[in-house]
């Protein structure tokens, strides 16, 4: 394995992020002057297969109403990271954050999308760690 740093996996993330692996949630918000829009949940898998430590999930708020749910990680030194956080440019805040499981079984919803997304960073990076329970763990919930 040829070896990389976290700058090179940002940018790998960077290069495959597109409107067909943003969610449909914010699909039609989608655009490329904001790339993490709708891929916190496929890339937080994407950095838990490289990395384990704990998904986390919060709830998105904007104006006093909840818009959905983010995902981001907590390695296992405990430092949180969030590739996607920089999405959020409204004004939206995060709360009531919590480790989930990994998702079991992929998720028709978000499955192709995370394949997509996995495929387009090894094109960059090279070969990845399997995801955890290799072709039974996928990607659910509403992403942000």
């Amino acid at each position: 394995m040829t070896p990389w740093n976290l700058h090179d996996l940002d940018r790998a993330l960077r290069a495959g992020w597109a409107a067909d692996t943003c969610s449909p949630d914010d699909q039609s918000d989608w655009h490329t002057a904001n790339p993490a829009l709708g891929h916190c949940d496929i890339t937080a898998l994407l950095v838990n297969d490289i990395f384990g430590g704990d998904l986390m999930l919060g709830e998105v708020h904007r104006d006093g109403r909840q818009h959905g749910f983010h995902w981001w990680n907590r390695l296992p030194s405990g430092v949180e990271l969030d590739l996607t956080r920089e999405q959020f440019r409204a004004g939206q805040t995060i709360t009531a954050a919590r480790v989930v499981e990994r998702p079991p079984g992929p998720s028709p919803r978000r499955w192709e999308e995370y394949l997509i997304l996995r495929r387009r960073v090894v094109e960059h990076l090279g070969t990845l760690p399997e995801p955890a329970g290799a072709g039974e763990a996928g990607p659910s919930g509403s992403a942000g």
